[in-house]
């Protein structure tokens, strides 16, 4: 296989075009900009945003090679069921699916050899912590798996951490990422401290860690007690979350890197949205799709709910809700 590129198009000129691609998929960590030599990188990026990623893209570039992008993501389902429809993946997943396959679809556009995304799934990583089981771990990858392969999703294949250090022994799994990959709980509060990513990151999860242990547990168990375990939950989670990283940086190390979290414009990760959402931490994992007659987004079951919207089921399995506002008012 000859180079590439050939005629008039650099490797540069391809990897900014590139680049501004995947920015256009973002989630970024400010709603209001990142000023850098006069230019705010939230809505277009600067040259300290393209130079981050560049060097990898020309890598794959120059060899005519498929980009690969790796994203830890697609974990399970939250356990908390005012937030989402069950265990096991929706019409959430099969649009996050979908927009990921639509990504390398846009990048073969520019770059002929196209894309590749390997989904880390993260569910085995930390499910003990957020109160989900490994079987329900495995079920819910098994059904993404199957979601793949019937829509013929070709760009995307998954990872797992059975897929990282072999065998099916989650709790060793868990105990060998700890021990050989994982910062300790007191180094990541002292970054949650003084390193506002990080804390940005902490905020974040503990939002979601305290929202599932009220669905979980009721209204009837002391919320600071809730809210003071779900910040050491949080903490062992994003710790395991880190060591993950880590293994992923490790097995992948010219792939991009892709954050399903908000991003700060000169992050070594660009954080990517799947879906339409208000709330820039919203994944299908912890949400539910609405279709409002005029588009679908993704929000929390109990708002589809108080907007007295309907459940859709498909394939013998709840799907999404509808709630045809327009259609009612015109």
């Amino acid at each position: 296989m000859s180079a590439y590129p050939t005629g008039d198009v650099s490797s540069a000129e391809l990897s900014d075009k590139i680049v501004k691609l995947l920015y256009h998929f973002r989630r970024t960590e400010k709603a209001g900009g990142e000023r850098v030599d006069g230019e705010v990188c939230i809505a277009a990026p600067c040259k300290e945003c393209l130079e981050e990623h560049r060097a990898k893209l020309d890598h794959f570039i120059r060899q005519a090679q498929p980009i690969h992008l790796v994203l830890p993501a697609f974990p399970a389902k939250s356990p908390n069921r005012t937030k989402v429809l069950g265990d096991l993946p929706d019409l959430g997943e099969y649009m996050g699916l979908g927009c990921l396959q639509a990504l390398c679809d846009y990048i073969k556009h520019f770059h002929p050899s196209g894309a590749r995304i390997t989904i880390c799934s993260d569910g085995h990583v930390f499910g003990d912590v957020v109160g989900v089981t490994d079987e329900a771990v495995t079920n819910y990858r098994l059904r993404l798996a199957e979601m793949i392969e019937a829509a013929n999703w070709s760009s995307l294949d998954l990872y797992g951490l059975d897929d990282a250090f072999g065998g099916f022994d989650y709790p060793r799994l868990r105990q060998v990422l700890e021990d050989d990959y994982a910062p300790s709980v007191e180094e990541l509060k002292e970054s949650v401290r003084n390193d506002s990513a990080t804390r940005n990151l902490f905020n974040g999860i503990h939002r979601f860690m305290f929202e599932d242990a009220v669905g979980v547990k009721g209204e009837n168990v002391s919320r600071t007690a809730l809210r003071n375990e779900s910040k050491e939950r949080a903490y062992q989670t994003i710790s395991r979350s880190n060591a993950w990283s880590n293994v992923v940086a490790e097995r992948f190390p010219e792939a991009i890197r892709l954050s399903i979290h908000p991003q700060s414009p000169h992050s070594k990760k660009i954080g990517v949205r799947l879906l339409r959402t208000r709330d820039a931490w919203l994944t299908p994992w912890h949400g539910v799709v609405l279709d409002d007659g005029n588009r679908l987004s993704l929000v929390k079951k109990w708002d589809a709910e108080k907007a007295e919207a309907s459940l859709v089921w498909r394939n013998g399995r709840p799907s999404h809700f509808v709630a045809p506002q327009s259609a009612l008012t015109t």
